[in-house]
C-alpha cells in the first residue's frame, strides 16, 4: 500500500525535473550576458526587475535572468558559483515546493536566488533555520550577496528588543528560526499599538530543513505564558519527597512507549498515609492526584542528561530531535516544577498560556511556502496532507560514493560500545575522520569516558557546550578529527573533508576585525585573498582525508526516525567524496526494547551467547523497520491529533487577531460600542426573563446587573410607572427604554470627554478586554482539552465535543468582551494630572496619559468608580474625613449631572415619540 502512495505522489516527478532542467538552462543562456556587466550595472539589474513587475511581468518570466544576477554576484563576492543543480533547487523552491537535495549540495546558497527573485515584489520573505548560529552566519555570508545587488537582510535572533526586530524585518530578506518567527507572530497580536508590531506580513518562507521543523517539531505547539496567579505550591517539594519513596511495577506502573503513568492500590494507600487523608480521589484533593503524576512522572520519564540538563541553576530542556538545548521553554502542566522540585533548584511559579499557535498553522500564512532538506520522501504524504507541499528529488552535482554498511547488533550494550571503541581506534590511527553519533547527553558522554581511557583525542558536541558547535563541525572533516555529537550534528551543518574553509576564511576576518556591514568595501576587497588561502590549506589536506577512506559516521543507536539515521549518515559522502556510514546496535537499545521487547528477550535469554560477538543482522533488521514505523505512525498521528484540536482553536484564533488588527489600524469603533450596549443590555434582560416564571422577574437582581454594567439613571418604579409592572412588561418594550437611557448616558460621556478622545479610550478599552477575555479563554479550552478525552468512555467524539463546547465557550467570551468594555466605558475615571503655577493648563488629551499602558500588568491599576471597581491603594479609597469640602463638590456634580441625564431622555423619548 505504501509503495502505492509514493508511486501515486511521483507521478509527473519526471516532468517536474524536465521544467526545472529547463529553467537552469535559460539562466546559463544569459550567464555570459552577467558576466560582461560591471559592478555597478549588475547593481543596476535589481531596480529595473522591480520596474518590470511594476509594468506587470511575471516573476516565472522574470527568473532567468534574476537566477543568473544571484549567480554573479556569489561568484563576485563569496567565489562560490551555483551549479545547475542547485539553479534547479532554487527554481523548485520559486514554485512552492520541496527540494530535497542531499547534504552538501549547498542548499544555503541554494535559498539565495528564489529569495531574491521573491524580495523584488516588496513582499517579506522569510529563510528559516533550525538554530540561532546558523542564522546569523548565513544572513552575514549570503546577505554579501544580496547587498552587492542592493538588497537588505536582517537576522532575528533571541534577546532582541523590539525596535530591532522591527528593524529587521523590514529588510528585503529576513533570517531566523521557526520559534523566533512563531512567537513573533504571537507577540504582534499582543500589543497594544500598531507601531508594536514588528512583522510585516507572510509573504514567502524558504525553511532550512524543513522535515526538521515541520514534521519533528510540529508535535509541540508555540506558546507565550505568563506566571499564573497565586504564588509556588508547596505540594511540589512534598511530592518529589513522595515519589522516591513509591516502587515502580508495585505501586505504579510506566507505559514508557506512550511516556504516562498509573498508580496502582498500594500507590494510592501509600499517599493517602503519608500525607494523612482518607480519599486521594475527593474532589478537594483533585489537584494531589496531579501532583502525585507528575512527581513520578519527573522520577522515571524525565532523566537529566537525556531530557534535561541544569544550567546555572536551572532546569533547561533539551531538544530531543537536535539535541540542543531550548533556552527560555517550559514544560507545562506543573511538569516542569514537579522536575526543578526533584533537582532541588528553584521551583519556578506555574504559568497561564496567553497565546498560542501550532508550527503547522503559523507557516500555513505564508502565501507561499517551501523548504530544503535531504531527507523528505519518507514524509512526504504528510507534506502534500498538511502543507500542500510537493516533494521534488534534486539530483546531486556529482554521484554519492559513501558505502553504508550493515548494522552490527550485540547482546548488550556492554559489548556494542568495547566494539565502538575498538573500531574507532583502528580507524583514528591511519588519520580517518570520524563522527560518532549518540542519542542524548549522557550517551556522549559515556563514549568520551570510554575513548578517553583508550587514549583517542576527540571533541564532544551535545546541549552543554552547544556554543562552539561551528568549531567543532568546521574541523570535523580534518585529518585524525575525532567527534561525539548527539542528533545536533546532524541538522543545518556540513563537514567537510580537509575543514570548513568558509568558515575558517571568516574567522580570519573576524579575527582582523573586518565587519561585512560597517567594513564593506576593504572587507570584499580582502575577502578573495583570505579564502583562497583557506580553500589552498584545506584542499591539501582534503587529499590526504581522501586516501585515508573519507569521514567515517558510526551510530551508536537507531532513532525512532528513519530521517534522522538519514540525516547522521548523510554527513559522509558530501560532493562525491569517499566516505563510509554503520550503526551499532544492542537488543538493549530503547528502539527494540520497547516496540519489539518479544525479540530481545529471546536474544537476551540466550546466555551462552558472547558479549563481544555481533548477532547476525538479517534477524533484527526487520524487527527494527517494524520498530521505526510503528513510532513513526505514532508520531504521525499525535500530530494530526494536535492540528485537528488547533483547528478548532486556529478559526477562533484568527477571527480574534483579526478583529484586534482592524482596531489597531484605526477602525471607527463609534457604531461598534453602541452595539455592544444593545446587546450587553439585551443580554441582561433576556438572562432575567429566562430564569425566572413568566409569573414574576426579580426587579432587584436585574437593576443590580444593570448598574453593573452602566450607571443606569432609570428606576425600576420610573419603568414600571411609565410601562407597566415588569412581570407582564413585554422583554422588548424594556430593552428599548433602557437602551435609550444607556446611549444618553454615553452621549453626555462624550461630551464629558470630547468625541476624539473617547475614540481613543474605545480603541485601548477594548484591546484590553480582548486581551483579558481571551487569555481566560486560552485557559478554559486547556482545561476542555485535558478532559475532553474521557468523553471517549461515553461513545462521544472527543474533537466533536470540542469543537461544540469550544464555540460555546467562544461565544461567551464575545459575550464578556462586549460586557466589559461598556462597562469600563462607563465607569473608566480619567485623573488629570496636577499643574504646576506658571505650567501650560493641559488639555482632556493629557489625561490619558494616565492609560497609555492600559495591557501592561505592571502599570498601576486604573480606577473604575462602578460597584466593587474600586483598586486597593486609589485615590478613591484614601482617607475621605480630610476631604469634606471635596465630597460635597462630587456630591453636586452628581446631582447637576443626574438633571442634565433626565433632561436628556426625555429629550430622546419625545424625539421617537414624534418620529
Amino acid at each position: 500500500m505504501a509503495s502505492f502512495i509514493e508511486r501515486i505522489l511521483r507521478t509527473g516527478e519526471k516532468r517536474t525535473l524536465k521544467r526545472l532542467r529547463q529553467y537552469a538552462d535559460a539562466v546559463n543562456a544569459v550567464e555570459d550576458d552577467f558576466k560582461n556587466l560591471t559592478d555597478a550595472e549588475l547593481r543596476a539589474e535589481t531596480d529595473a526587475f522591480k520596474e518590470q513587475i511594476a509594468d506587470g511581468v511575471s516573476l516565472n518570466v522574470l527568473l532567468p535572468e534574476a537566477f543568473a544576477a544571484v549567480r554573479e554576484a556569489a561568484s563576485r563576492t563569496v567565489g562560490l558559483r551555483h551549479f545547475d543543480v542547485q539553479l534547479m533547487g532554487g527554481a523548485a523552491l520559486h514554485e512552492g515546493m520541496i527540494a530535497e537535495m542531499k547534504t552538501g549540495e549547498g542548499k544555503t546558497l541554494v535559498a539565495t536566488a528564489p529569495a531574491y527573485l521573491n524580495a523584488l515584489t516588496g513582499n517579506a520573505v522569510h529563510i528559516v533555520t533550525v538554530n540561532d548560529y546558523l542564522a546569523e552566519y548565513q544572513s552575514e555570508l549570503m546577505g554579501r550577496i544580496f547587498r552587492f545587488l542592493g538588497m537588505t537582510t536582517g537576522v532575528i535572533s533571541s534577546g532582541q528588543p523590539p525596535s530591532e526586530r522591527k528593524a529587521q524585518y523590514d529588510a528585503d530578506i529576513t533570517y531566523g528560526t521557526n520559534n523566533e518567527f512563531g512567537f513573533d507572530y504571537l507577540r504582534d497580536n499582543m500589543v497594544m499599538s500598531k507601531d508594536n508590531m514588528v512583522q510585516r506580513g507572510h509573504g514567502f518562507a524558504i525553511v532550512d530543513e524543513i522535515d526538521s521543523i515541520l514534521i519533528d517539531e510540529a508535535r509541540t505547539p508555540l506558546i507565550i505564558s505568563g506566571p499564573a496567579q497565586g504564588g509556588v505550591s508547596g505540594w511540589y517539594s512534598q511530592f518529589a519527597a513522595l515519589a522516591p519513596r513509591l516502587k515502580r511495577d508495585i505501586d505504579y506502573e510506566i507505559d514508557e512507549k506512550k511516556r504516562t503513568v498509573s498508580v496502582l492500590e498500594s500507590g494510592i494507600d501509600k499517599v493517602e498515609d503519608w500525607l494523612g487523608i482518607d480519599n486521594l480521589y475527593e474532589s478537594a484533593n483533585t489537584p494531589l492526584i496531579g501532583h502525585l503524576n507528575n512527581a513520578i512522572r519527573a522520577k522515571e520519564l524525565f532523566l537529566r542528561g537525556r531530557e534535561y540538563e541544569i544550567i546555572d541553576g536551572e532546569v533547561r530542556i533539551v531538544d530531543e530531535h537536535t539535541g540542543r538545548m531550548l533556552p527560555g521553554r517550559r514544560l507545562s502542566d506543573g511538569l516542569h516544577q514537579a522536575i526543578e522540585a526533584k533537582e532541588k533548584v528553584k521551583v519556578q511559579p506555574e504559568n497561564q498560556t496567553l497565546a498560542s499557535i501550532t508550527l503547522q498553522n503559523y507557516f500555513r500564512k505564508y502565501d507561499k511556502l517551501s523548504g530544503m532538506t535531504g531527507t523528505a520522501e519518507t514524509e512526504a504524504g504528510e507534506f502534500m496532507s498538511t502543507y500542500e507541499l510537493a516533494v521534488v528529488p534534486i539530483p546531486t552535482h556529482r554521484d554519492v560514493q559513501r558505502e553504508d554498511r550493515q548494522d552490527l547488533v550485540y547482546k548488550n550494550e556492554k559489548g556494542k560500545f568495547a566494539a565502538v571503541v575498538e573500531d574507532v581506534v583502528e580507524r583514528h590511527k591511519k588519520g580517518q575522520p570520524i563522527l560518532i553519533g549518540t542519542t542524548s547527553i549522557e550517551k556522549s558522554e559515556y563514549v568520551s569516558k570510554l575513548l578517553a581511557k583508550a587514549g583517542v583525542k576527540h571533541e564532544v558536541l551535545n546541549a552543554k557546550n552547544y556554543a562552539r558547535e561551528a568549531a567543532i563541525i568546521a574541523d570535523a572533516g580534518r585529518l585524525g578529527a575525532v567527534t561525539v555529537a548527539t542528533n545536533m550534528a546532524g541538522r543545518g551543518t556540513d563537514i567537510i573533508l580537509g575543514g570548513n574553509a568558509e568558515f575558517a576564511a571568516v574567522a580570519e576576518m573576524n579575527r582582523r576585525g573586518l565587519d561585512p556591514e560597517e567594513d564593506a568595501e576593504e572587507y570584499e576587497a580582502v575577502w578573495a585573498e583570505v579564502f583562497a588561502k583557506a580553500q589552498a590549506a584545506s584542499e591539501e589536506e582534503r587529499e590526504a582525508v581522501k586516501a585515508a577512506g573519507g569521514l567515517y559516521v558510526l551510530g551508536t543507536e537507531r532513532h525512532e526516525s528513519r530521517r534522522i539515521d538519514n540525516q547522521l549518515r548523510g554527513r559522509s559522502g558530501r560532493q562525491g567524496d569517499p566516505g563510509e556510514s554503520r550503526f551499532y546496535l544492542s537488543m538493549t537499545d530503547d528502539l527494540l526494547r520497547l516496540f519489539n521487547a518479544g525479540m530481545a528477550q529471546r536474544v537476551m535469554s540466550m546466555s551462552n551467547y558472547p558479549d563481544d560477538m555481533p548477532l547476525e543482522a538479517k534477524m533484527v533488521s526487520k524487527a527494527i523497520e517494524r520498530a521505526q514505523a510503528t513510532v513513526e505512525e505514532r508520531n504521525t498521528q499525535q500530530r494530526k491529533d494536535v492540528l485537528k484540536y488547533d483547528q478548532v482553536m486556529n478559526s477562533q484564533r484568527e477571527a480574534i487577531y483579526a478583529d484586534r488588527r482592524q482596531i489597531l489600524e484605526g477602525e471607527n469603533l463609534e457604531t461598534r460600542i453602541h452595539e455592544f450596549i444593545e446587546d450587553s443590555i439585551s443580554a441582561i434582560v433576556d438572562e432575567a426573563y429566562m430564569l425566572e416564571s413568566s409569573e414574576e422577574v426579580d426587579g432587584d437582581q436585574l437593576w443590580q446587573n444593570l448598574r453593573a454594567l452602566y450607571p443606569i439613571s432609570l428606576s425600576q418604579e420610573d419603568i414600571e410607572q411609565e410601562l407597566g409592572d415588569l412581570s407582564s412588561l413585554k422583554p422588548a418594550d424594556l430593552k428599548r427604554e433602557l437602551i435609550s437611557d444607556a446611549k444618553v448616558l454615553y452621549g453626555l460621556r462624550e461630551e464629558e470627554l470630547g468625541a476624539e478622545q473617547l475614540r481613543e479610550l474605545e480603541r485601548r478599552v477594548l484591546l484590553e478586554s480582548i486581551g483579558q477575555k481571551w487569555q481566560e479563554h486560552l485557559y478554559e479550552m486547556d482545561y476542555l482539552r485535558e478532559g475532553v478525552g474521557l468523553r471517549a468512555m461515553a461513545q462521544r467524539d472527543p474533537l466533536v465535543e470540542y469543537q461544540r463546547e469550544g464555540h460555546t465557550m467562544f461565544q461567551s467570551m464575545m459575550q464578556a468582551i462586549r460586557e466589559d468594555t461598556v462597562h469600563k466605558l462607563f465607569h473608566l475615571k480619567i485623573r488629570k494630572p496636577e499643574v504646576k503655577v506658571g505650567s501650560q493648563m493641559p488639555g482632556v488629551a493629557a489625561d490619558f496619559s494616565q492609560i497609555a499602558n492600559f495591557g501592561n500588568r505592571q502599570q498601576q491599576p486604573l480606577q473604575f468608580s462602578g460597584p466593587s471597581a474600586e483598586a486597593p491603594g486609589s485615590t478613591t479609597t484614601q482617607t475621605r474625613a480630610a476631604d469634606g469640602q471635596r465630597v460635597k463638590t462630587q456630591q453636586k456634580s452628581r446631582t447637576d449631572r443626574k438633571t442634565a441625564q433626565r433632561e436628556a431622555r426625555k429629550a430622546a423619548k419625545k424625539a421617537r415619540r414624534d418620529s
